[in-house]
């Protein structure tokens, strides 16, 4: 069973396991000892269940699994073809997965990424744009790894590829500036502020280039369980605090705040399950979204549907009729709020686009959805025709929250306009926000 989130498989897991059925768990933030039994259960294990999130779409050998649950939908095609996958492995058996939607706009989601695959279409590879980031990663870990490097010779350890080529002379200028780096004649060295911010654990926060959020590790005596979000040792409880994780409930009994260690004890119910998050949040792509228009408009996929879900699929197309139109974006004033929206179903990158680039019509205190941009309310055709008009060739990139920037790993040995601008750019989809703009565009008023 796939998740979507490592608390839906904390919950889950403990929900299968109070009706006695033998589960396994695999996630993130559980304990070594505990991934691995999950994996050896692909290969050994009878009559059980396996849930997970992706950590075991990739890398595991697989032995007898019957069949693949899916519950709500995965963000790509290529993630599913791999959870696919899992399955039909022995002679004679099919691959096989069902999903199981908790709500409309999973179901909707689920929907739309099985009306692609049925068509074959699986998302292109495309490498993250600017990585500005990782070009001050690698010239500190360059320095690390030599001890001196010249100053003028560093761009020669990547042959000319950007961008870290001499593109990159006004990052290291940076890092010089900052302290990151220091500089001695035309030899480069680490620096104090290097050492500082990275040199934790012989430099371990340097090698790695994915950001995680801070956690604390959860140990009953001696062996550890897995890591927890710091949010449930410190907001308000009534009695005693409770925790879930490898699907058991624990209770607190000490937190080491130094050493970001929390103590616990096993207990029967009650615990809660929790983890933040850093970086970009999981968004529908423009394929996705459009596909789910589609679906809207009639299309249906090349899939088995429950009477449940075809009803499900007949009442979304009925209550959204007045979104969604052929060949066309839908601008919609009224209803059951003052609201005035433009439905592109476009796919939150694109909106994030547009609502920068329109902020002359566009309400500035809105959140882009994956559907919809949210227009101000006193926008008239006049205002919306010339910000059409002049948008055609400027499009401009989402505005980033400096909050954001957490989650851009080394983004602080970055001068703060590259910092932002790399965010920016991995927040926008130029390219389907040109799309948008030159559609036709109706206009309803509820």
């Amino acid at each position: 069973m796939f998740c979507e989130s490592r608390k839906q498989v904390e919950e889950l897991g403990a929900a299968l396991r109070a009706k006695g059925v033998t589960t396994f768990l695999s996630h993130a933030s559980l304990s070594t000892d505990a991934r691995r039994r999950a994996e050896e259960a692909f290969a050994e294990a009878r009559d059980c269940v396996i849930v997970s999130t992706s950590t075991l779409e990739l890398g595991v050998d697989v032995g007898d699994l019957d069949r693949v649950v899916q519950i709500d939908a995965p963000s790509t095609v290529a993630s599913f073809l791999q959870r696919l996958g899992r399955t039909g492995r022995r002679p004679g058996s099919s691959r096989n997965c069902l999903f199981l939607a908790t709500d409309d706009s999973s179901f909707l989601s689920a929907a739309a990424l099985l009306l692609l695959w049925s068509r074959g279409w699986v998302e292109p590879v495309i490498a993250p744009p600017e990585p500005q980031h990782i070009a001050a990663q690698q010239v500190l870990a360059l320095c690390l790894q030599e001890h001196r490097v010249g100053s003028q010779l560093w761009q020669e350890w990547w042959r000319g590829l950007a961008p870290f080529d001499r593109s990159a002379e006004l990052i290291v200028r940076h890092l010089v500036k900052k302290g990151f780096l220091k500089q001695d004649g035309e030899l480069l060295f680490i620096g104090p502020e290097a050492e500082k911010r990275f040199g934790f654990r012989h430099f371990m926060d340097l090698t790695a280039v994915f950001t995680a959020a801070p956690e604390f590790t959860v140990l009953s005596g001696r062996t550890e369980i897995g890591t927890t979000d710091p949010a449930l040792l410190t907001e308000e409880v009534v009695g005693p605090r409770r925790l879930l994780l490898a699907g058991r409930s624990w209770q607190v009994t000490y937190i080491d705040w130094s050493r970001r260690r929390c103590f616990v004890e096993a207990v029967e119910g009650g615990g809660r399950a929790r983890w933040g998050g850093v970086g970009l949040t999981r968004t529908a792509s423009y394929d996705l979204t459009r596909a789910a228009r589609e679906l809207l408009l009639g299309a249906t996929p090349l899939v088995g549907l429950t009477r449940r879900a075809g009803n499900t699929l007949s009442r979304l197309r009925e209550e959204n009729e007045e979104v969604v139109h052929h060949g066309a974006t839908v601008i919609v004033r009224g209803g059951r709020d003052a609201n005035v929206r433009w439905w592109t179903w476009a796919g939150h990158r694109a909106n994030a686009t547009l609502a920068a680039t329109l902020s002359s019509v566009a309400d500035s205190q809105q959140r882009p959805t994956d559907a919809y941009v949210r227009l101000r309310e006193d926008v008239t055709s006049h205002e919306w025709r010339k910000a059409i008009a002049d948008a055609a060739d400027h499009l401009r990139l989402p505005a980033v929250d400096s909050r954001a920037l957490s989650g851009l790993g080394f983004s602080a040995a970055l001068p703060p306009r590259l910092a932002e601008a790399t965010m920016a750019n991995r927040l926008a989809d130029l390219r389907s926000a040109d799309s948008v703009l030159r559609e036709a565009v109706t206009f309803t008023v509820r």
